[in-house]
């Protein structure tokens, strides 16, 4: 926002997200008095679409899934010629997701492996960046949703694809097609990806809770789901969670932690 604030001052912007892009983009926005307009699909938990509202921003409901929320924001922009930010493609935004993994570095400069969601991938791609950057021996790994897993394949085949729809509730997590920016940087840089399945990101969530009392949404807890399922890879390791999201509802975490 503020690299391009001259632009974004004078037309205002638009972006498409399921939460953390959304919130990022809100609050830049409300840094710098610019108008901003966030499309979620439908299915978001109320409370991610407040949070973006109570930073300011207008959010507009569309489509079933991300994909389809960003072709509409790509729509407004056009037709309005708002600034359009990409969730994934903007190469400016890697570079500021990056700065969350450079601190956890300065703080934990031992880490051997660092497991991290993969959404749209710009989480990832920072990953991959700061510490092949600084210690190559430093093992990045990516997690997607078994009903989401475009990018799994994309990574596997060095070819973009993209699913017919998606089968996750985990919102976060739930992109139907890999984007060129982030598979570039993750094809050459990632190490392996781990596939998981609801159901385990639902114990994941309530592992987390009961061992550290932190909330995790599920798109949160699929880096912890993927270190329970490679964990004999993991043994003697110094490893890094990623928990990138706690926008759980209330009774969904409730439900969730019955069992």
């Amino acid at each position: 926002m503020e690299r391009m604030k001259t632009q974004a001052l004078a037309q205002g912007v638009v972006a498409a997200s399921t939460g953390n892009h959304a919130q990022s983009i809100a609050y830049a926005g409300s840094l710098f008095g610019v108008q901003v307009k966030i499309v979620m699909p439908k299915g978001v938990p109320e409370l991610k679409a407040e949070a973006v509202k109570d930073l300011g921003a207008e959010v507009i409901t569309h489509g079933s899934y991300y994909e389809e929320a960003r072709e509409y924001a790509e729509h407004l922009a056009s037709e309005k010629k708002y600034l359009y930010v990409h969730a994934s493609n903007e190469p400016l935004l890697h570079e500021g997701v990056a700065t969350m993994h450079l601190e956890i570095i300065e703080e934990q400069p031992d880490i051997d492996v660092v497991i991290n969601p993969i959404g749209g991938g710009s989480g990832a791609s920072g990953a991959c960046i700061v510490y092949k950057t600084l210690d190559p021996r430093i093992k990045i790994i990516g997690v997607q949703a078994e009903g989401a897993p475009a990018f799994y394949h994309s990574w596997k085949d060095g070819v973009p694809r993209q699913t017919d729809g998606i089968k996750t509730a985990a919102e976060g997590l739930a992109t139907a097609q890999a984007y060129e920016l982030p598979l570039r940087i993750l094809r050459e840089k990632l190490d392996d990806v781990v596939l998981v399945s609801d159901l385990e990101i639902e114990r994941a969530v309530r592992t987390i809770f009961l061992t550290t009392g932190q909330v995790a949404e599920l798109s949160g807890a699929a880096s912890t789901a993927g270190a329970f399922k490679i964990k004999d890879q993991l043994a003697g390791k110094n490893v890094v969670l990623m928990v990138t999201g706690g926008n759980i509802q209330p009774n969904q975490l409730a439900s969730i932690l019955k069992g």
